[in-house]
């Protein structure tokens, strides 16, 4: 790095991510902060906006923080932290207010906002808009954002890295701003700020198949790591039991909500089977009805198993799942007359950067919310609906936390150096690598892990990351090296965490370790200085 040769851009906070947790902390901060927000696509493109099911909360005079506090403890398999999950439950419904007061067009019925029930929860508590709660979301706050002075929007700027005190051989871990990669002009910013949230979303596009868009590259718990700080709980990661299963439908996620509403898991000959797995049936938690349905699919060499709802009125399907509706039946699937076909798929990456309740990581001036962050409320497995909830309350935490901090004043930062790099010549190294860390984390890492091939997979690993090390080191750096560089990340860190967990808990099965150990704990791991 050089003495600083280039502008820097200057703001009072960096908000690196545009889903639920950034936009609604940008928000917040917005009536006293200049605010930032860098996102790598369009503002719309995250994984918040992909959300079907809705946001847990309680708001029914039948149900109570209790209930909902013991039903992510029960979903969580004892490694919930308590103090978190009792916060973000007894901060839900103001959560829900404040979208209520945004303008989010939530459902109701009889003049009251409509809840429906998801698998894990004891009581109708999902507040939300028909089947497409994270796109309505989504729409609102974008407008608000768009209409707000303080905020300036950075699209198509891709994280490459964060500046740190120690980067800089300053004392005092602390952050100090990052670069960014404008794919306009091709050039790498300088962005300064005395604070930077990281909301970059999950890793699901580490999986071969995933319900995630493209955007969820673990883009910030890589760049976390890099600057010192402890991930937590990383070998947990979600699959959702029903993505449909089709060849023109990427990433379709059938809602959880579908089977709150009676839908039933069935076998291609029509048999149910759920029953025979968990008392629960397909009200069970996630991680039971994905393992469940993948032995049922590896026992009979299936494609693909079914899900059947069609036993519901046409009208409640159209008013239910509209969207859901609409595009199987643009694939010739009539919901309301047949079974869909689905499949399990990487969803939702359960730990992440360990932060504390308001959302402070172990670097100062930096902060993790939404997916990004490992907050404690997850544990093993994550409630349904229990994430766009945990999105919101974090960034209020978050925004209150930064409100409240003394001014800071941040040194000049160095512009970013690419003098001695040339162009690529060889980009098929980059979309060859990806492929083959996708392929090798869906068959070693997947929803059954052995030893064996967890092993397979940090030698590949391991072999990756010194080619990607050696490329990005030597040529211009392009969105496409830089997700590379962050999923191989990753992926270390989550075959790392399965490998130091020898037990079977909530999402990680082992065939090695097939038993519950007596004590749940947390997955921590440290970065080396």
């Amino acid at each position: 790095m050089t003495p600083t040769t280039a502008t820097t851009l200057q703001f009072d906070v960096l908000i690196v991510g545009s889903g639920l947790a950034g936009l609604s902390a940008a928000l917040l901060l917005a009536p006293n902060r200049r605010v930032a927000v860098i996102t790598k696509r369009a503002v719309h493109e995250g994984s918040s906006g992909w959300a079907q099911g809705g946001i847990a909360a309680v708001w029914s005079k039948d149900d109570s923080f209790d209930a909902h506090v013991d039903d992510t403890l029960v979903a969580g398999a004892g490694l919930c932290d308590l103090a978190a999950t009792r916060f973000v439950v007894e901060q839900a419904p103001r959560a829900i207010a404040w979208l209520q007061a945004m303008g989010v067009p939530f459902s109701e019925e009889a003049g009251q906002l409509h809840l429906t029930r998801e698998g894990g929860h004891s009581a109708r508590r999902i507040v939300h808009v028909t089947d497409a709660t994270g796109a309505a979301v989504q729409r609102t706050l974008i407008e608000r954002v768009r209409q707000t002075p303080n905020i300036t929007l950075f699209e198509n700027h891709t994280l490459v890295d964060l500046i740190t005190s120690t980067k800089l051989g300053l004392p005092n871990k602390h952050c100090l701003g990052l670069y960014a990669l404008d794919e306009a002009t091709d050039e790498v910013l300088t962005f300064q700020a005395p604070h930077t949230i990281l909301a970059t979303g999950g890793a699901g596009k580490v999986y071969l198949y995933t319900t995630n868009p493209d955007t969820a590259t673990g883009d910030g718990i890589a760049a976390a790591w890099r600057a010192g700080c402890r991930v937590q709980n990383m070998e947990f990661i979600q699959f959702h039991p029903t993505c449909l299963y089709h060849p023109h439908a990427k990433s379709f996620l059938i809602s959880e909500a579908v089977r709150g509403e009676g839908g039933r898991l069935l076998l291609p000959d029509g048999t149910r089977f759920m029953p025979q797995h968990d008392a629960r049936a397909e009200l069970a938690p996630r991680d039971v009805v994905a393992r469940a349905i993948d032995f049922e699919m590896k026992k009979g060499g299936l494609d693909c198993v079914y899900l059947d709802i069609s036993h519901q009125p046409l009208a409640f399907l159209k008013e239910h799942f509209p969207n859901i509706y609409a595009r199987c039946l643009e694939l010739g699937i009539d919901i309301s007359k047949q079974p869909i076909p689905v499949v399990p798929a990487a969803h939702y990456t359960c730990g992440g950067v360990l932060t504390d309740l308001m959302g402070h990581t172990d670097v100062g001036g930096l902060y993790a919310i939404g997916e990004t962050a490992c907050t404690g409320l997850h544990g093993a497995n994550r409630l349904a609906s229990n994430s766009l909830v945990e999105c919101m309350v974090f960034a209020q935490a978050t925004a209150q936390a930064i409100s409240q901090a003394p001014a800071a004043r941040t040194p000049a930062l160095p512009a970013w150096d690419d003098s001695r790099v040339t162009d690529a010549d060889e980009a098929v190294v980059i979309s060859h690598n990806w492929d083959e860390l996708r392929r090798f984390m869906w068959d070693y890492v997947g929803i059954v892990r052995t030893n064996k091939r967890l092993e397979r997979a940090a030698h590949r690993i391991a072999l990756l990351q010194d080619e990607i090390q050696e490329f990005y080191a030597h040529f211009h750096v392009t969105r496409d090296l830089l997700e590379l560089r962050n999923l191989v990340q990753v992926a270390d860190l989550i075959v790392r965490s399965a490998q130091a967990r020898h037990e079977s808990r909530g999402l990680h099965f082992s065939r090695d370790y097939p038993e519950l150990a007596a004590v749940a704990l947390p997955t921590i791991l440290v970065p080396q200085p």
